[in-house]
C-alpha cells in the first residue's frame, strides 16, 4: 500500500506518513517504515514496555495532529458499533453487510452534519 501511495504522488521525494494502531508499535515495523522513507505515526504502546516509536517523531507537531485525527476516525466506528448496531450484524453475505455499513456510516455523517451546523450557527 505504501508503494501504491508513492506511485500516486507526482514527486517521489514527497514525505509520506503512516498512521497505525498501537498494535503496530513493534521495532521491526518502525524500522521497515523508516527504511522506506515513511514517517510512522503509530500510536505508542507503553503499557509495561518501551515504545518503538522514536522520541523525535513522537514529540513532533505532526504526530500530535495525527493522533487527534485518529481519535476522530475511531469515534465514527464506535458510534456505528453502539448506535448503528454494527457490532453484530443481523444480515448475511458480504453485499448485505456492505450495504448496512454504508447506510450506517451515512447516518453517522448526517448526525455529524447536524451537530456541525449547530456549532456554526452559534459561532456567527
Amino acid at each position: 500500500m505504501i508503494d501504491d501511495a508513492r506511485q500516486a504522488l507526482s514527486d517521489a521525494q514527497t514525505a509520506i506518513t503512516l498512521g497505525a494502531d498501537k498494535g503496530y508499535d513493534a521495532q521491526e515495523f518502525i524500522e521497515a517504515c523508516l527504511a522506506m522513507n515513511v514517517t510512522p505515526h503509530v500510536a505508542q504502546n507503553t503499557s509495561g514496555r518501551r515504545s518503538a516509536v522514536p522520541d523525535e517523531i513522537a514529540q513532533s507537531e505532526g504526530y500530535a495532529v495525527s493522533q487527534q485525527k485518529r481519535k476522530l476516525i475511531e469515534q465514527g466506528f464506535g458510534w456505528a458499533k453502539t448506535v448503528g448496531r454494527i457490532r453484530q450484524v443481523m444480515v448475511r453475505g458480504l453485499e448485505r453487510v456492505d450495504q448496512m455499513f454504508v447506510l450506517t456510516m451515512a447516518a453517522y455523517n448526517l448526525t455529524r452534519m447536524r451537530t456541525l451546523g449547530q456549532i456554526r450557527l452559534q459561532g456567527q
